[in-house]
């Protein structure tokens, strides 16, 4: 559980199901981070509900007794806001809000509200604005009867503070109005790539929170925007990169996460083109995150979205500084060993492996293993340069360690 350190924080609820797709340990996966989510965001998990069901109530997303539950304890208990851990349909919310008299929030507009806290540029408010419209668009009609009585807070920022009492019309109007600017800023930007040059391109990808802009802050030698919340960076950067002699453009860009909202990839479609752009990928994932795994598989799936699976990539396991192999008793025969009881050289005994040369194991924020990364970077732009340049090979040696 993440520690309550400000009295000022949203008290909320967290409400998630089990089924056969989803079982027990995979839903307590989701909520964790669904807290954290909240807490990025400006909230503080007080309690969980869960339930095991076969399917998502249509009405109400959870059985009725639950509901009443839920209700119960938020009267007791000064809780202002309810979030529940899947997207819910227009009818679920209004009919959920109905009950429980709170804010009713879904992970999709969870994650809209941190998104609009985080965009500091004109181009990311206009994409999450965007966003934000095409998510209000079909739910209006119940935002009408219920959240004239909320005063900001979670989920209120950005379009949904203005927008709410206006009509269907008006939002489309927004919508085609947000879509022609962000269609003049995407040819502005398309051009500004292309006035970079033949120089090769290395885009950071991976999961939020697992690194990205503090390795980005290390080897560029910049002052990238980084913090232990989801979606710390929000716009992409980019930073010429010089390594021995060897110059490319590095972008640190967005986090991906599971669930994402399906117009967040929609809207954010330049600052992917930086990833579809790249000659380089350089997937960063957190190997002390007991779930690391289903974090890579979730950064592949967004890849192959985009169409950049196929790109060259460099698999970087970073935080090794935090990574706990956990204990075993000898006694307990009972206790079947399972991955979370390998050590980091088991895990690269395993699948990683195979990925041979390319997977890295490092610490940025200690800056371990720094030197292997840089060289294997070198090693592979460099590869790249020259391919592209056939007649400047002279010009990168092999890689000497710094002294």
């Amino acid at each position: 559980m993440i520690e309550k350190k400000d009295v000022a924080l949203e008290r909320a609820v967290l409400i998630g199901i089990i089924t056969k797709d989803q079982d027990e340990e995979k839903s307590k996966e989701y909520l964790d981070e669904l807290e954290f989510l909240t807490f990025t965001a400006g909230g503080y998990a007080v309690k969980r509900f869960t339930q095991k069901m076969e399917m998502p109530n249509s009405k109400t997303f959870i059985g009725t007794g639950k509901m009443e539950d839920v209700r119960e304890y938020i009267e007791a208990n000064n809780i202002s806001t309810a979030i529940f851990d899947d997207e819910l349909s227009a009818a679920q919310e209004r009919n959920i809000s109905k009950i429980l008299n709170v804010k009713v929030l879904d992970r999709t507009n969870l994650i809209l509200d941190i998104f609009a806290q985080r965009a500091q540029t004109s181009y990311a408010r206009t994409q999450v604005e965007l966003a934000q419209c095409e998510y209000l668009l079909p739910r209006l009609r119940g935002m009408w009867t219920h959240l004239e009585r909320q005063k900001g807070g979670i989920g209120m920022r950005g379009p949904g503070e203005t927008e709410i009492e206006t009509d269907r019309r008006i939002v489309r109007d927004k919508i085609a109005l947000l879509k022609s600017r962000i269609k003049t800023i995407d040819k502005q930007m398309a051009v500004q790539r292309g006035n970079r040059g033949k120089m090769v391109r290395v885009a950071l990808v991976g999961y939020t929170n697992v690194g990205k802009s503090t390795l980005m802050n290390v080897i560029s030698k910049s002052d990238v925007f980084a913090e232990n919340k989801l979606f710390a960076t929000l716009d992409t950067t980019v930073r010429k990169v010089v390594i021995q002699n060897l110059p490319f453009l590095l972008s640190d860009t967005v986090g991906f996460i599971r669930k994402l909202p399906t117009q967040l990839v929609d809207s954010f479609k330049s600052t992917l083109d930086e990833v579809r752009e790249a000659d380089l990928l350089l997937h960063v994932v957190d190997i002390s995150h007991p779930n690391f795994e289903e974090h890579i598989a979730s950064v592949e799936k967004i890849l192959g979205e985009i169409e950049s699976n196929n790109k060259p990539t460099i698999m970087v396991f970073n935080k090794i500084d935090a990574y706990q192999q956990e204990p075993i008793d000898a006694d307990d025969l009972a206790t079947e060993r399972t991955e979370k009881h390998y050590s980091l050289e088991e895990w690269k005994s395993t699948w990683m492996s195979k990925v041979g040369n390319n997977a890295l194991f490092i610490s940025a924020l200690n800056k371990k293993n720094l030197e292997e990364f840089k060289k294997r970077v070198y090693d592979e732009v460099r590869e790249i340069h020259v391919t592209r340049f056939p007649y400047n090979h002279f010009l990168y040696p092999d890689y000497e360690e710094e002294d």
